[in-house]
């Protein structure tokens, strides 16, 4: 099991392309850890605006009636991919992975295969 600044630190060097990572408590929009990031990706920013997504999609599963859980999230801009990936081990819930990733040379599908890999790992 790795902690937070390890896992997060592992996805940044095993997954291509990554521009920042961290990890995110839902209930308050607060980043527990961070890695990467910088002047043109505030991690704490994304953190916030990110809860608010994956709030947003839990409000309309429920009033959909849907009994599912999300996996990922994925968000594709013109340049960058945004992953959200929420925890489901024992005491993870209400946590999720965010991932920042250069579309140029990142490989989306390995990104999201290495990102369930670390939260696997991960022990909160």
């Amino acid at each position: 099991m790795a902690n937070v600044e390890t896992s997060l630190k592992e996805a940044t060097t095993i997954i291509d392309g990554v521009l920042g990572a961290a990890l995110v408590d839902c209930s308050s929009g607060m980043a527990l850890g961070t890695v990467g990031g910088g002047k043109d990706l505030d991690l704490t920013v994304a953190a916030a605006g990110n809860t608010d997504v994956v709030r947003a999609k839990l409000r309309t599963m429920e009033m959909l009636g849907l009994k599912d859980e999300i996996e990922d999230v994925l968000i594709t801009l013109g340049t960058q991919y945004h992953l959200i990936r929420l925890m489901k081990g024992r005491g993870s819930a209400g946590l999720f992975l965010y991932l920042a990733l250069d579309k140029t040379r990142a490989n989306l599908a390995m990104a999201r295969h290495q990102l369930k890999k670390i939260e696997a790992e991960l022990e909160v």
